[in-house]
């Protein structure tokens, strides 16, 4: 099931309704959810239920068994040995689903690709192993836990239900953001009552959501989609079609998370913020704080930190980073593009990490030269992230090298690739984005449209009521986040 489809626009409302009618009965009320939650994912494959309930039960059974930190003369070598074999238990079994599912084929292909480059032909029978939906997701979020407990950040919980609640809410289950069981979990335990600007805002967030998907999204994605297919587009084509890419992955990605938010929001749950105006962003590493926020977070404090982080020295830093952003880049997908890709933004961080003492000495020193010199970064670290939606979207490195060649030896732009109303529309949806970007990150407010007069919000309604039915796409396109 997905947002944007009319079957959401039965299910959700229902949901609503019996959380609302059980919201003083928390376990009643959860049974529901959890219920609505397995129906939500296994209206895709009923099938695959079978591994969510499987992770879910391993890594409850390891969080009661890890119980808490032991700390004094509990904390003998052999109850720390016992610990650290049950948390590994818990990420060898979630590694092991995740790595059979989602990385089998691509793995087994190019290790018979590089025996086919040293003259080794192999004929080895290659499984068709289909990616569940969400996998990557769910299977974070849930290690999370166990990490968590082992760690002493939180106690084990001791409902099955509760902590089933926690993995498959089915809000964020299939798109993220990736919760956090320190956050979650206590919201889950505890009646929820939601309040009127509770359901205000968070029909605010699935409104915008929906908007940024059906209406500027899905209008942006059959430019990128021509681009990418065409043979030889020249250099302002290429151009075209990767700012295109650049709106409908962040339309369609935070347009799903602000859907999430809000049907959450309107249940009585609070789901972190994943997209804080992520172009924006001045270098890299501010690009990290304002993208896919709640993966990010997760790689900052599972991956790099317990790596050594910064901790190691400059040489170790930079390796760590590196290695952060390489497995970042796998865990978006079975493929080279997504390695290179991950490979091209730990090498932009670890320049801007070389560069920063000297950035850090131009400072301009008048109001209107800030603004300039921001204006200016925004613009040129935008570039270097459309640079890397290169890497991400192209189907092969010699579609990269072809397209940026094109950029620099062949400048001109094919009117037989692009027609004139799909990119006026196209211009005309990017705009809208443009402009209510500009309005929220100035205003430090996403829903800053509340505090304006009811005539100019009215004026906004109507005019966002017109585009979704002039340029609304509503064929029910899935999100691109939903192959990770």
């Amino acid at each position: 099931m997905i947002f944007n489809s009319l079957q959401f626009a039965v299910f959700f409302p229902l949901v609503l309704l019996l959380a609302t009618l059980l919201r003083a009965h928390v376990m009643a009320r959860n049974v529901m959810l959890l219920a609505a939650s397995y129906y939500f994912y296994g209206i895709w494959d009923w099938r695959f239920l079978g591994l969510l309930v499987l992770s879910t039960v391993i890594d409850w059974a390891v969080g009661r068994a890890l119980g808490p930190k032991p700390v004094g003369d509990a904390a003998t070598k052999e109850e720390l040995a016992r610990r650290r074999a049950l948390l590994v238990v818990s990420c060898v079994v979630n590694l092991t689903i995740l790595g059979f599912f989602k990385y089998y084929g691509f793995f087994a292909s190019s290790v018979v690709e590089g025996l086919k480059h040293l003259g080794i032909e192999t004929n080895p029978t290659l499984l068709h192993v289909v990616l569940p939906v969400g996998i990557s997701f769910y299977t974070f979020q849930s290690m999370s836990y166990t990490i968590d407990v082992y760690r002493g950040d939180l106690p084990p919980e001791k409902s099955l239900l509760n902590f089933a609640l926690y993995v498959a809410f089915f809000p964020q289950l299939v798109a993220g953001p990736i919760e956090r069981a320190t956050t979650l979990v206590p919201q889950v335990q505890t009646q929820r009552r939601a309040r009127r600007e509770d359901f205000y805002y968070g029909f605010y967030l699935i409104c915008w959501g929906l908007f940024k998907k059906v209406v500027i999204a899905d209008n942006a994605a059959p430019i990128a989609d021509m681009v990418f297919s065409a043979k030889n587009p020249g250099g302002l084509t290429v151009l075209v079609g990767v700012y295109a890419f650049a709106v409908q992955i962040y339309g369609d990605f935070s347009g799903y998370t602000d859907i999430a938010r809000g049907t959450a929001r309107m249940l009585g749950f609070d789901l972190m913020e994943n997209f804080n105006h992520p172009y924006f962003a001045v270098n890299p590493s501010d690009f990290w704080r304002r993208w896919h926020i709640s993966l990010s977070t997760w790689l900052r404090d599972y991956l790099y930190i317990p790596l050594g982080g910064s901790r190691k020295g400059e040489g170790r830093t930079y390796l760590n980073l590196m290695t952060t952003m390489v497995l970042g880049g796998l865990w978006h997908g079975a493929a080279w593009n997504f390695v290179f890709w991950g490979i091209y933004h730990g090498a932009i961080l670890c320049i801007h990490r070389l560069a920063q003492p000297s950035l850090d000495r131009f400072k301009p020193r008048t109001a209107l030269g800030g603004t300039v010199w921001f204006v200016v970064r925004v613009v040129f670290f935008f570039h270097v992230t459309c640079l890397g939606w290169l890497f991400f979207r192209a189907s092969s490195a010699s579609q990269v090298w072809q397209m940026v060649s094109a950029v620099s030896t062949r400048p001109h732009f094919d009117r037989g690739v692009l027609n004139d109303t799909a990119i006026l529309t196209f211009l005309c949806t990017s705009g809208v984005m443009f402009v209510a970007e500009v309005v929220q990150y100035c205003s430090r407010e996403y829903a800053v449209v509340f505090r304006w007069p009811a005539v100019v919000r009215g004026m906004i309604y109507a005019a966002a009521i017109l585009a979704f039915a002039l340029f609304g796409n509503y064929q029910g396109v899935q999100f691109i986040y939903f192959q990770f």
